[in-house]
């Protein structure tokens, strides 16, 4: 399960830029994780994006 905490996200868009088959960014300006998004495809580009949120949102769990 990948998710990103509202509380930390800044909206930089740098998840959406790395790997924007997993995430999106909401009308408020804040990443999330799309519902259709296939996880397990682009593990190697989450990680990617988890390493690079600058806030550190973002966060993976088995």
């Amino acid at each position: 399960m990948v998710k990103v905490s509202d509380s930390s996200c800044i909206g930089c868009g740098a998840c959406q830029a790395l790997v924007g088959e997993v995430f999106d960014i909401n009308d408020d300006g804040y990443a999330y994780v799309r519902e259709d998004a296939n996880i397990e495809k682009y593990e190697e580009e989450i990680n990617d994006a988890i390493e690079n949120c600058p806030t550190g949102a973002i966060s993976k769990e088995d």
